[in-house]
């Protein structure tokens, strides 16, 4: 779980709740490609598995699959639970502190994720930390995934993103944020959610 969307350096807004139709009709047959993209990554390879390969699993045509996904690179970098872990940060008590307030976040997100996405997730990043193709695409991600970060501290403390104590902040929770992934994308029995508050709660002393 990063903090951004891919490609991008601003903070996303939530979801419009009440989705039509039509985008949740998009939604599932986003799901799906990328489903198939996974398990057939997972079962042949990253390389060895083409476009077409993935259409003809989902059911769609190969154009369909780029209309979703620009790259094949994003059929496993491209990640939509970020907007659902900042709309839960987001909505946390402002009395809470940052890293409280992040600890319940990710509780929250973590379990609103059926299982079945969870473990594609953690297939996603075994991908990402294997595949060096996957990990160059990835790396701008991270970058964008701190800036969000650091401007979520940032309006929960009242400061600038500039301010020394969020980016300090920011920079060790994001440097536990990504080990924890790193560490669970290699060991499918960790508990992700029990390391990361365990983990994050040596800075939650307040």
């Amino acid at each position: 779980m990063t903090v951004a969307p891919s490609n991008s350096s601003e903070v996303p807004s939530s979801p419009a709740r009440g989705s039509s139709l039509r985008e949740r009709k998009k939604a599932k047959t986003r799901a799906n490609i990328q489903q198939h993209a996974l398990r057939l990554f997972r079962a042949q390879g990253y390389d060895a598995t083409t476009i077409e390969q993935i259409a003809e699993a989902a059911e769609v045509s190969p154009s369909t699959v780029f209309r979703y996904f620009a790259t094949k690179e994003d059929l496993v970098v491209a990640d939509d639970t970020d907007l659902m872990f900042v709309a839960a940060l987001r909505t946390q008590d402002p009395a809470l502190s940052p890293v409280r307030a992040l600890r319940q976040a990710i509780r929250v997100t973590i379990g609103a994720v059926p299982s079945a996405e969870f473990r594609a997730r953690r297939d996603r990043d075994f991908l990402i930390v294997t595949v060096p193709e996957l990990w160059a695409a990835s790396l701008g991600n991270v970058t964008s995934s701190l800036q969000i970060l650091t401007t979520l501290f940032a309006e929960r403390m009242g400061l600038s993103p500039e301010h020394h104590s969020v980016r300090a902040l920011s920079g060790a929770v994001f440097g536990i944020m990504f080990d924890t992934m790193l560490q669970w994308s290699k060991d499918p029995d960790l508990d992700l959610a029990g390391e990361l508050d365990s983990l994050l709660a040596h800075l939650d002393q307040d």
